[in-house]
């Protein structure tokens, strides 16, 4: 039975970085006789240029209907003074909700050709490989009320609900505690219980469910500590779990460790392992059409897609070792270039692996 994606090129570098994915899909999907097949869909600004709106029903509706989706990137200056409801990020995220997502998935892994491009001392990053699980559909992002209202002396006042239901933290928390078995056995939960009580709820229920895991050491740390702890000690880090506001910083600040977002591929999974596939990075409308951007998120991402979803690990180590061969052959984009290395384009980079492959 034939496996279907739906791919999302999106805006800015989205479609530059996508059609390089693609090739590399269409590579292995041969090679290993994978049976998927795909279509073109659109969210964001491209879908707001179209339809009026970031995410159209008839985007929805093949999302849902699909295995697995595939994401390049959203948003840009065009679509900032916009009606906020209908701005391109609010297609990302009601995506997200309407797929119930809940669960993103955020390796920041340091290839050993790039340790000199960390703004770490090499010695610091050396080997790293983190995996950062943020809750995604939850939280301050979701929370009612907000908004920007005028209080009774004319002055405006915006405001934001953070809030988590005791069921959202268990199945989060339980997704963390298996990762964390299938790797070091080491999990950290990040909070900041001692201001939020959002938070301590958060600690309080992902300690309850840590004896259900007896394997797997826990600990906790709050927030600021762990985003000084990120470039102070990073290898003392193996899996880490938070909320979605922490998550998203968390895995921005991990994601610099390791040279260059560029690199970092996410995957944002359903209960049942449905998962959509997107770089790290934003959609870069600095440098979209020049074909500078760097594909290797995004490709590395069909191979997250693999794993996750499809169940198709060898394809999935397959990429992972190509693009290894291409860094050992000294092929940089731009945003990862260093002297003696050889700089190339957004599809010199993406052939190159189809080559590696």
């Amino acid at each position: 039975m034939t496996k279907h994606i739906v791919i999302l090129a999106g805006d800015g570098i989205g479609p530059e970085i996508m059609a390089e994915a693609e090739k590399v899909l269409a590579k292995v999907n041969d090679q290993f006789g994978l049976g998927l097949s795909w279509s073109h869909e659109l969210l964001g600004g491209c879908a707001i240029d179209t339809h009026g709106v970031p995410l159209p029903d008839v985007t929805l509706d093949a999302a849902s209907k699909a295995d697995a989706i595939l994401l390049g990137a959203v948003g840009g200056p065009k679509w900032d003074q916009i009606e906020r409801s209908i701005r391109p990020e609010r297609g990302l995220l009601k995506i997200r909700s309407e797929l119930n997502l809940f669960a993103n998935l955020r390796p920041a892994i340091l290839y050993p050709q790039l340790a000199h491009a960390s703004s770490l001392k090499t010695e610091l990053v050396a080997g790293l490989d983190i995996l950062i699980v943020r809750e995604l559909t939850g939280g301050i992002y979701f929370g009612q009320p907000r908004g920007i209202r005028i209080l009774e002396n004319g002055e405006r006042q915006g405001y934001n609900t953070d809030v988590y239901s005791e069921s959202e933290i268990r199945r989060i928390a339980h997704v963390a505690f298996q990762l964390a078995q299938q790797r070091n056995k080491k999990l950290l939960s990040v909070d900041k219980a001692n201001v939020l009580e959002v938070t301590e709820l958060w600690k309080q229920v992902v300690t309850e469910i840590a004896p259900e895991y007896p394997d797997v050491e826990l600990s906790h740390m709050y927030v600021d500590n762990a985003a000084m702890q990120l470039v102070r000690r990073p290898k003392q880090f193996d899996v880490i779990v938070t909320g979605n506001l922490f998550g998203d910083i968390l895995s921005d600040e991990a994601a610099m460790l390791t040279g260059s977002i560029g690199m970092l591929p996410s995957a944002s999974l359903d209960q049942h392992k449905k998962g959509m596939y997107e770089p790290c990075h934003g959609s870069a409308p600095d440098i979209a059409g020049q074909g500078v951007a760097n594909p290797l998120a995004t490709i590395l991402s069909v191979a997250m897609m693999l794993r996750y979803t499809f169940k198709a690990d060898a394809a999935a180590l397959a990429i992972e070792a190509a693009v290894g061969r291409v860094l050992d052959q000294g092929l940089r984009t731009p945003d990862i270039y260093s002297e003696g290395t050889t700089k190339v384009g957004t599809q010199a980079m993406g052939e190159a692996v189809v080559a590696a492959l």
